[in-house]
C-alpha cells in the first residue's frame, strides 16, 4: 500500500523481475476509508498472516501535523483494521524509528497517547495543539520523534488488546539505512550512525532479514515490545552523554 502510484509501480516490477509474485493497492494509511478498502481488499485474496506497516514520513517530507498524522494516525487506523480480520498465529509489524528513543521518558505526553485508545479526533487535536507549542524550526523533527515514540507506546497497547487471540503486535525501531528515506535525512542522519557503536549505516538486507525473523513462527512469543535496531547508535549517543556528565 502507498500514496503514490508510481512507486508502488516500480516496486511491484521489482518484485516480479526477483520471481516474486506481489500486487499494489494505492491508498492512504491516514484515511480510516482507505485502509478499510485496503483490508476488504486483502481479505479477498486469503487469510491475512502478517502485516508490516512502514507507512511513514521524516522531518524533511512533510509539515508537522501532515508528519504526526501519517505516522502515529496510520498506525491506528492500520493495526485496528487489520486486527479485526486475523486469527491465531497472525502478527502485525509496526516500523517506528530509533528517534522515538530520543525521547525522555519525562516528557512522553502519556495522557495525549492514551486519547488514541478511545477518540482518535481528539488524540489529533491534543497533538495538534502540542506541536503547536514548539518553535517553528523544531515543529516537523519534535513531530517525528513524538509520532514514533507513539508507535512504540501503541505497538504496546495493541498487544495487550490482541494477544490472548493469538495475534503478535511488535514493533521495530530502525537506525539509518541505505534506503530513499535515510537518503531524504542527509548528511546529518549518516554522521549520527557513524558515529554509532558499529560505525556504518545499515544495509536494507539487514533489516529486512531482521522483519522476517521478527514475523515468522520462530519468534511465535515476541509480543508487545520493540527491537531498536540501530547499529548501537543510540547506546553511542547515551555513553557520550553519560560521559560528559
Amino acid at each position: 500500500m502507498g500514496r503514490t502510484v508510481s512507486k508502488l509501480d516500480n516496486a511491484i516490477k521489482e518484485l516480479k523481475d526477483l520471481g516474486i509474485d506481489a500486487e499494489a493497492f494505492p491508498g492512504d494509511a491516514s484515511d480510516r476509508e482507505s485502509v478499510k478498502k485496503l483490508v476488504e481488499y486483502a481479505k479477498s485474496k486469503g487469510n491475512v498472516k502478517t502485516v508490516i506497516h512502514a507507512a511513514g514520513v521524516s522531518p524533511h517530507m512533510a509539515d508537522a501535523e501532515k508528519i504526526f498524522t501519517i505516522n502515529a494516525v496510520g498506525t491506528i487506523n492500520i493495526d485496528e483494521e487489520f486486527a479485526e480480520v486475523m486469527n491465531e498465529g497472525s502478527c502485525i509489524l509496526n516500523v517506528s524509528s530509533m528517534s522515538a528513543y530520543m525521547l525522555p521518558e519525562a516528557n512522553v505526553p502519556k495522557e495525549v497517547y492514551k486519547l488514541s485508545l478511545k477518540d482518535v479526533d481528539a488524540f489529533k487535536a491534543a497533538a495538534n495543539q502540542m506541536l503547536q507549542s514548539v518553535p517553528q524550526e523544531q515543529a516537523t523533527g519534535m513531530a517525528y520523534t513524538i509520532s514514533k515514540n507513539f508507535v512504540t507506546w501503541f505497538t504496546s497497547r495493541m498487544a495487550v488488546r490482541c494477544g490472548k487471540k493469538g495475534i503478535r503486535v511488535v514493533s521495530i525501531s530502525p537506525g539509518t539505512f541505505k534506503t530513499p528515506m535515510g537518503e531524504v535525512e542527509g548528511e546529518e542522519a549518516a554522521s549520527f550512525a557513524l558515529r554509532g557503536a558499529m560505525g556504518r549505516l545499515g544495509e536494507p538486507e539487514e533489516i529486512a532479514k531482521m522483519m522476517a525473523f521478527m514475523v515468522s513462527d520462530e519468534c511465535s512469543y515476541l509480543c508487545g515490545v520493540d527491537i531498536l535496531y540501530d547499529g548501537g547508535s543510540v547506546s553511542a549517543m547515551r555513553a557520550m552523554q553519560e560521559d560528559m556528565q
